[in-house]
């Protein structure tokens, strides 16, 4: 990416796969650690549900001045009464310097559960299936993460950039630089940079 018009030259490279899922990660990573190294970014937000993909960032993190928030799915997301990260991974995280956030997810939430029970669907939930169909699940969650975690206060919002990291139901495949808000101030939320994307946006798509 190349920004003119505002006295300044900005160079960043936009990694594309062919298609979303886990067999992207590593190469997320690599790209996310290039963009980091940069020394503009002071903060990254991973989407995780089982901690997995945040302990992959976190063994390439050495010597990177950044803080990580890892955000994972809320108990009872897979299974009533059970959280998909164990206390074990989660006490390895938070050992090693990162912030967990457990949370609703601000783009379902109760809405979910109307729409389920009484049919129909929600202005959050239409926000939420925009952003997937237009720029793929990873995408989605990546908006999605970064006010989680914002509104968890794990990171810094106004006039600052954060880069989050999300995926297509495990691992990572999409990457983006962020202006994060809060829920209640959704529409202050800016894309700056976009790191990592799949080109098609679902899987099995061979369609231009």
């Amino acid at each position: 990416m190349r920004e003119r018009g505002t006295g300044m030259t900005h160079e960043s490279p936009t990694a594309y796969f062919d298609s979303p899922g886990s067999t992207n990660t590593d190469e997320v990573i690599d790209t996310v650690i290039g963009r980091l190294r940069k020394g503009d970014i002071r903060h990254l937000v991973v989407a995780s549900s089982t901690g997995e993909t945040a302990l992959k960032f976190l063994s390439r993190l050495k010597g990177i001045d950044v803080r990580l928030v890892v955000v994972t799915s809320h108990c009872g997301f897979e299974k009533e009464g059970e959280c998909e990260m164990t206390p074990d991974t989660e006490s390895r995280l938070l050992s090693e310097g990162a912030k967990v956030v457990r949370s609703s997810h601000v783009l379902s939430g109760i809405e979910r559960s109307v729409s389920r029970k009484l049919g129909g669907s929600s202005r959050t939930e239409s926000i939420s299936e925009a952003l997937r169909a237009l720029f793929g699940q990873g995408f989605k969650v990546c908006v999605e993460v970064a006010v989680m975690a914002a509104d968890n206060g794990t990171i810094p919002c106004g006039d600052v950039e954060v880069l989050t990291v999300g995926g297509s139901s495990e691992g990572a495949d999409t990457a983006c630089v962020v202006r994060p808000a809060h829920a209640n101030n959704f529409f202050n939320f800016e894309v700056r940079e976009i790191v990592a994307i799949p080109r098609r946006k679902r899987r099995g798509s061979t369609k231009v």
